[in-house]
């Protein structure tokens, strides 16, 4: 068997906002060292109020205990085709949840929002932010892939992540770095997502699940073969050791998969 992802498992979410600040943290150390820069992918749900939680908080106050938020440039993993101030937008969440409550002095991200002119032609959306993360991470055809410093996910009942979907045909997209969904089976049904290599090629990927209503799911994903072909259980098998789980005690509810207290 190859290496595995880590599943960290605590009481309650505060506990996990805190292990989860200090892996960020590295996460974020290890970007400045390579790059000067953290380059992060970001979902939607519940994710941006456990960040909030685990970012706005003054931690200790030592130079390793920093969210250096000017040095963020932040794109997202998956989008929905409406406008930025719309309920089902995701930069409306993560505007509304973090964004907007960074105290100045933690200094301002880069975001990359999806450009508005391509509402109605979802392709075109995926291809322009395809190109947004070109200018960022080089040239298409001088990198095979982009390789995010972290990717932040999260892991909807029917075990999606992003805007990949059980069994759906963009699982199988291997060229692009962003896709285009115009049938997505949760609502809305116009999306664009990073695709799976994009996800698995990061240097860190984590998940955050919390609540007892994620445990049926998360035995599938972590004790079951057909789980292994969910798209979270993909991003598992892609990512491996790269990927950690960030869960509290009722999402791992009945999980056999050997969990871990601390980084």
């Amino acid at each position: 068997m190859g290496k595995q992802p880590n599943l960290y498992t605590f009481e309650d979410v505060d506990g996990l906002a805190q292990t989860l600040r200090a892996y960020i943290l590295q996460c974020q150390q290890a970007g400045l060292e390579r790059h000067n820069a953290f380059k992060v992918a970001v979902s939607g749900g519940s994710l941006p109020n456990t960040l909030a939680k685990a970012l706005l908080d003054r931690g200790k106050g030592g130079s390793d205990d920093r969210v250096d938020f000017a040095k963020w440039e932040i794109f997202f993993a998956d989008e929905r085709a409406v406008p930025l101030d719309h309920e089902d937008s995701n930069y409306r969440l993560l505007k509304d949840e973090l964004l907007d409550k960074i105290p100045e002095a933690m200094g301002r991200p880069t975001v990359h929002p999806i450009d508005l002119k391509y509402l109605d032609d979802v392709q075109e959306m995926a291809d322009q932010y395809q190109e947004e993360l070109m200018r960022s991470f080089a040239a298409k055809d001088s990198v095979k892939l982009p390789i995010f410093d972290l990717l932040l996910l999260g892991c909807g009942p029917d075990g999606h992540t992003c805007s990949l979907f059980p069994n759906h045909e963009l699982l199988r997209e291997s060229d692009a770095w962003v896709a285009a969904i115009e049938d997505s089976p949760k609502p809305p049904a116009k999306r664009i997502t990073l695709s799976l290599p994009v996800v698995t090629h990061g240097n860190k990927i984590a998940f955050v699940a919390t609540g007892e209503g994620k445990a049926g799911i998360l035995r599938q994903i972590f004790d079951t073969d057909e789980g292994r072909s969910l798209p979270c259980g993909l991003v598992n098998e892609g990512g491996a050791e790269k990927v950690s789980w960030f869960t509290d005690a009722t999402a791992v509810k009945g999980v056999g998969f050997p969990k871990r207290g601390s980084l």
